[in-house]
């Protein structure tokens, strides 16, 4: 991995970073499995139910904001 002169990572903030990352991987899967369910219930006629499962998606999005946006540490 290169790189920057003058700059070291410690094993931790690396460690934290790849936790970060894993993180974000997993909330963005479960957003493309929730997006794909509702496509199937549209597809299936089944308006409400995929309308719900939406509305599930943004709340999650809303709750998740440490995913899309991490909150200094101490708050």
């Amino acid at each position: 991995m290169p790189t920057r002169p003058g700059v070291t990572t410690s094993a931790k903030e690396i460690a934290s970073l790849v936790a970060e990352l894993e993180k974000a991987e997993a909330y963005e899967q479960k957003l493309r499995q929730l997006i794909s369910d509702a496509r199937d219930q549209l597809a299936a006629g089944n308006t409400a139910i995929a309308l719900s499962l939406l509305n599930a998606a943004l709340s999650d999005i809303d709750a998740a904001t440490d995913v899309v946006a991490p909150s200094p540490k101490g708050s």
